[in-house]
């Protein structure tokens, strides 16, 4: 009877034996499965970018898109750095839609304000972009991350960078920044060595009927002109400007306030007779053929495309290239 017996029991035992395997094999595999599930394949890689991030704005912190495909900008001060960093618009203001050197760029999108809620709605931007103190800001907030700057607050090296930040095009707002400015110091020790050390020059626009000079870092060239090209603002303008940046002038007084040289950002449709009076003729910088006439629509601004404009014409101007 026992050695009947005996042949079963193995067998039982072969039988527990080859079950217990199983339930080990299955439990490493499960073991596997569960790893694979928290770190393999199957999971996002613990390196994929995110598809926001945080950007320490004015305002705090706002989570932007990591790579903005849509974005609107209500602000003429604006639309070129965002342009210049290759980043994808869907809606500018009417200004920067009217620049001439920005038409061809721009002609495919839409023309917004601070009112067109609606309009920006329909847009469906993912990022918007505009000045402090901008209208309708908690409504476009509801729209998409609305993040805005305070003008003049940087100048327009560092707002250039700041704007990279925001875009996520950090490394290429910093190489365009690199090489920019030492092209124009590099224009800027031509231009003293051809005119000599304290060259005056004086930057000035019609608008209403109203004659304006200008000081630094006041778009029209005056950040280059003042800055790296090296050129000084006469002592008048300087003091008269510190404050604003800009004086209105009276014809009467136009030969204290026009240095050795004289940009005229001149706008076609203003008004533009303050040249035909005696007083205006007889100013040094005329009489020695040395104002130089410039588009004012195309020179208003002080973004990387239209420094990169103004830059050029200086070079072409003042040394002949």
């Amino acid at each position: 009877m026992k050695k009947l017996l005996l042949p079963v029991i193995l067998c039982l035992v072969l039988v527990m034996s080859a079950c217990g395997g199983n339930q080990e094999g299955n439990a490493d595999s499960g073991s596997t499965n569960a790893s694979e599930g928290e770190s393999g394949a199957a999971q996002p890689s613990a390196n994929a970018e995110a598809a926001t991030f945080t950007y320490e704005s004015e305002n705090g912190p706002i989570e932007v898109p990591t790579h903005p495909q849509r974005v609107v900008v209500l602000t003429r001060f604006l639309t070129g750095n965002v342009m210049a960093l290759g980043v994808p618009l869907v809606g500018v203001d009417e200004m920067s839609k009217s620049n001439p050197f920005f038409e061809e760029r721009l002609k495919d999108i839409e023309a917004v304000s601070e009112e067109s809620v609606e309009k920006i709605m329909a847009l469906e931007p993912d990022l918007i972009i505009g000045l402090d103190e901008i209208t309708n800001f908690e409504k476009f907030q509801q729209i998409a991350p609305t993040v805005t700057f305070t003008y003049n607050r940087l100048n327009y090296l560092d707002l250039q960078l700041e704007v990279g930040k925001l875009l996520n095009k950090e490394k290429e707002a910093q190489a365009w920044v690199d090489d920019f400015s030492a092209r124009t110091k590099q224009a800027g020790k031509e231009i003293t060595e051809k005119l000599g050390e304290g060259a005056t020059v004086s930057v000035i626009e019609t608008f209403n009927k109203q004659l304006y000079v200008y000081g630094y870092n006041f778009g029209r060239g005056t950040e280059l002109l003042y800055g790296d090209l090296n050129f000084s603002l006469p002592e008048k303008v300087k003091e008269a400007t510190k404050a604003d940046g800009y004086l209105a002038l009276s014809t009467e007084v136009l030969e204290d306030y026009l240095g050795d040289y004289v940009i005229f950002s001149k706008d076609a449709d203003q008004d533009n007779s303050f040249q035909d009076t005696e007083v205006y003729k007889r100013v040094p910088a005329v009489v020695n053929n040395r104002v130089y006439e410039v588009d004012a629509k195309s020179f208003y601004f002080n973004d990387p495309l239209s420094l990169e404009y103004q830059l050029e014409f200086f070079i072409k101007t003042f040394l002949g290239k």
